[in-house]
């Protein structure tokens, strides 16, 4: 095969490891409930998004997004939500898209922490897009019903949420970053 035309986008035996790895920690994490407003108690927080953000940091937006959809699918399979899985998904493109992109052209802390409140926004935007697309279709409620709720319980539990998964995200990519992506690897696949 020509050099032109070669493919150059396969992913490594390491990398898929990792990647089948942080889904299995993703989807445990699911199981990590906890409730943060006792006026919604049906908005409850789990760092299930962490691996998935690891794995954009690591590898890039794709095999982070991989692991994101990959793990919620399963989730899914599990408890059955159909929207609420499809409110995860629309919500992690806004968490490891923007944060991964940065991260690959800013490889330092400064443009991790850039692309983590980019990423913030953007969830922040897409979470607040799906419950005014999606809340009224599964809990036969109102948009105008939804809509009241925004400012003061979506808004706060979202924003509460991107900040814990940015914080986690940096705390675990820095602490594991050498054993994922080994120092060779980083230079080789630069």
């Amino acid at each position: 095969m020509s050099e032109a035309i070669k493919n150059t986008n396969v992913w490594s035996t390491r990398q898929l490891v990792v990647m089948a790895l942080m889904c299995a920690i993703s989807i445990l994490l699911t199981f990590v409930e906890i409730p943060l407003f006792p006026a919604a108690p049906w908005l409850k927080y789990d760092p299930s998004f962490v691996p998935a953000m690891v794995c954009g940091f690591a590898f890039g937006a794709g095999p982070g997004l991989a692991v994101g959809i990959v793990a919620i699918a399963l989730h899914c399979l599990m408890d059955g939500n159909i929207w609420g899985n499809l409110m995860n998904v629309i919500v992690i493109m806004g968490y490891v898209i923007p944060s991964a992109i940065i991260y690959r052209r800013m490889h330092t802390m400064k443009g991790a922490v850039i692309g983590l409140v980019v990423s913030f926004l953007a969830a922040l935007v897409l979470a607040i897009v799906g419950n005014l697309l999606i809340t009224p279709i599964y809990a036969g409620v109102d948009v105008n019903a939804v809509m009241a709720m925004i400012v003061p319980i979506l808004l706060p539990f979202n924003a509460i949420k991107a900040a814990l998964n940015a914080v986690l995200t940096l705390v675990v990519y820095k602490s594991i970053s050498n054993l994922i992506t080994p120092k060779k690897d980083q230079v080789k696949g630069r």
